[in-house]
């Protein structure tokens, strides 16, 4: 294999890599975002709500579909939380996904 060939392999490597991390690391968020609005929202089973939060991020691509189911239970549930303190809250838990994925 030449090297150039090798090197083509090694970043094609490196990108499925950074790709299964991603999607690791949005699923972990998912999990712990719906812990945390099952927290605030009163729910017995936080688990089983982020197995909820995990099954809405399946039904289109990127984290709109994530926002709005807890967006929406909250405004059912009497949840006073503001759109802007829910994102930052998915992107304060996706960093602390990241470094539980990446094990620091």
């Amino acid at each position: 294999m030449s090297i150039v060939e090798e090197r083509k392999k090694a970043l094609e490597n490196k990108f499925v890599h950074d790709q299964e991390l991603k999607f690791k690391a949005e699923g972990r968020r998912n999990k712990l975002i719906g812990v945390w609005a099952a927290d605030l929202m009163g729910k017995a089973d936080r688990e089983a709500y982020g197995l909820e939060v995990i099954d809405a991020d399946l039904k289109q691509a990127g984290d709109q579909d994530v926002f709005a189911k807890i967006r929406n239970d909250f405004d059912a549930a009497g949840v006073l939380k503001t759109d802007e303190e829910i994102r930052a809250k998915m992107e304060e838990l996706l960093a602390v996904a990241v470094e539980q994925i990446s094990g620091n």
